[in-house]
């Protein structure tokens, strides 16, 4: 069951993404570009998307399990240090050079494009480097 409420979830997200553009990588370079042509559409995405979450998690955060009685599991933390910063720039610089962000990408993956192909074995190849970093305790 908790796996199929997941995949529901997930199917829900796409879809989400989809309808709101985040998969056109076009729209979302011409909403990053604010001195030129800018799109300023995606920011209501943005909007309902941070409104949505932010009454998930203060819901959340009131409650040991899920509805489906799964350990909920929160950031401990509210640091904002070296390696947040240094995360948020790169996701930045990323998202500036593709158009995409990993959720968009991965929901992309299927239209079977090149450019999405790439940019999620970039992706990938970088999440495994920072594995390789963390256990080598450079970061």
């Amino acid at each position: 069951m908790i796996v199929l409420i997941a995949l529901l979830a997930g199917i829900i997200f796409g879809l989400g993404l989809i309808v709101g553009g985040m998969t056109n990588p076009a729209k979302v370079l011409a909403f990053l570009d604010i001195t030129g042509d800018w799109d300023p559409s995606l920011a209501f995405v943005m909007l309902g998307a941070i409104a949505v979450g932010f009454f998930a998690f203060r819901a959340a955060a009131r409650k040991p399990v899920s509805l489906l009685g799964m350990p909920v599991h929160l950031p401990g933390t509210r640091l904002i240090d070296r390696k947040l910063l240094l995360g948020a720039v790169l996701f930045g610089i990323g998202w500036g050079i593709a158009g995409f962000c990993p959720g968009p990408a991965v929901t992309s993956v299927f239209t079977g494009g090149v450019a999405v192909w790439l940019f999620v074995a970039s992706m990938l190849a970088g999440m495994a480097v920072h594995t390789l970093a963390v256990r080598r305790g450079w970061l």
